[in-house]
C-alpha cells in the first residue's frame, strides 16, 4: 500500500556517541541492553547507550561488517560485505577477538557478494540478503543509479550449508525482518522505495506482494519493535534526477554513473525514520533537517529511545522516541 501523505513529525535532536571508528551501518541491541554495531575497519563494537559511553571491541571480522542480528544464545549473525554471512561469538575475556565462523561465502559456486542484512527465525532458519551481483559496497550508488535489480533474498536452514534463493531480481535488496508470527518475511528494496513481503506459511505461502510502496526516501535496514512495528531507516530523501533516471534507457543510466562516480557525492543532511505497522500503515514518520547526523542506515527502538546508525558517521546516535499522537 502507499503511505499516507501526512507531514512527518520532528525527530528529536539526536545525542551522538563516538565509537572511535567510522560507519556503524547497522545497530542492534543485545539481551543486556547494549548496542552492537560494526565499523569499516572490521571491528564489532558494543556500547552502553545510556550514561557514560564505554565502547568495547568484541570481535573483528577481517572484512566490512554490515547487518547484524543477535541470536538467542548471545552470538551474532554478521553480514560482511567482503566475507559473506558470518556467525560471531563475542569475546568475553578482554582480548576483543571473538570467534568468527563463515556460514556462507558462496552461492551455487559463485562468491557471495555484498551480503547486506540477516534475521533468524525461532527454529534457527536464517534469512539474509545480498544487495547486488554487479557492484560491491564501495559502489553502492552505482547500483542504485543503474537499477541493476540483481538483489537476492536467501534462506539458510539449520544444519544446511547450501542457501536457497527465495527471491531474486530485487532492486538493491537491503534490510530484512520477520513478522511477529513468522508467517512472512519483509525485505527493503532500496532502489524501488518499497518493502516487499514474501509469505512463508498459510494460504498465501510462496506468494510475493508489497507491504508498502512509494516511500519518501531510500529504505535501508529494518528492525521489528516489541509492538510489532517495522522500523525503517531512510538513508536519504528521494530526488527528482534519480527518479527520472529509473525510467531512462540502461545505456543512459550507466553513462550517468560513469560521469558522477569520481565526484564522491555526499548525502543530504537529513535524518528520517519511519515505523510501519503489520498492515502497511504508517505509525511513525520522523524527520529532522540539519540533524548533524547524515545517512541514517539503521534504526532500532528500545526502551523509549531510538538508536541510529550510519554508513558515514563516526558514531551512533540516540534520541527520544516520541509518543504516538
Amino acid at each position: 500500500m502507499t503511505p499516507r501523505r501526512t507531514a512527518p513529525r520532528p525527530l528529536p535532536s539526536p545525542r551522538r556517541i563516538p565509537l572511535g571508528g567510522n560507519g556503524p551501518e547497522d545497530v542492534v541491541v543485545d539481551h543486556e541492553g547494549r548496542v552492537v554495531t560494526g565499523v569499516e575497519d572490521g571491528r564489532i563494537l558494543r556500547v552502553h547507550p545510556h550514561g557514560p559511553a564505554r565502547v568495547e571491541q568484541v570481535a573483528r571480522t577481517g572484512g566490512r561488517p554490515l547487518g547484524l542480528e543477535v541470536l538467542p544464545d548471545g552470538r551474532l549473525l554478521v553480514c560482511d560485505a567482503e566475507r559473506g554471512l558470518l556467525r560471531v561469538t563475542p569475546d568475553s575475556g578482554g582480548s576483543g577477538e571473538g570467534k568468527v565462523e563463515v556460514l556462507v561465502d558462496s552461492v551455487a559456486g559463485a562468491p557471495l557478494r555484498f551480503c547486506s542484512n540477516a534475521i533468524a527465525a525461532a527454529d534457527g532458519t536464517v534469512y539474509f540478503t545480498a544487495s547486488s551481483t554487479r557492484y560491491g559496497l564501495q559502489d553502492w550508488l552505482g547500483d542504485l543509479m543503474e537499477h541493476t535489480a540483481t538483489g537476492r533474498l536467501f534462506r539458510l536452514r539449520p544444519d544446511d550449508g547450501a542457501p536457497e534463493v527465495l527471491l531474486d531480481g530485487l532492486d538493491f535488496a537491503n534490510g530484512v525482518v520477520l513478522s511477529e508470527d513468522e508467517s512472512c518475511v519483509v525485505v527493503a528494496e532500496t532502489g524501488a522505495y518499497r518493502l516487499t513481503r514474501l509469505w512463508l506459511s498459510g494460504p498465501r505461502a510462496g506468494h510475493r506482494d508489497t507491504l508498502i510502496e512509494d516511500l519518501p526516501g531510500f529504505p535501508d535496514n529494518l528492525s521489528r519493535a516489541a509492538d510489532g512495528a517495522i522500523w525503517v531507516a531512510l538513508a536519504g530523501p528521494r530526488q527528482a534526477p534519480l527518479d527520472w533516471l529509473r525510467h531512462a534507457p540502461v545505456q543512459v543510466r550507466r553513462a550517468v554513473w560513469r560521469a558522477v562516480r569520481p565526484l564522491h557525492i555526499r548525502p543530504l543532511p537529513v535524518a528520517r525514520v519511519m515505523g510501519i505497522g503489520p498492515d502497511g500503515g504508517v505509525r511513525h514518520d520522523l524527520r529532522r533537517r540539519r540533524a548533524g547526523y547524515r545517512m541514517v542506515t539503521s534504526v532500532y527502538a528500545h526502551e523509549g529511545a531510538l538508536v541510529l546508525g550510519s554508513l558515514l558517521e563516526d558514531g551512533i546516535a540516540v534520541c527520544e522516541l516520541p509518543e504516538l499522537s
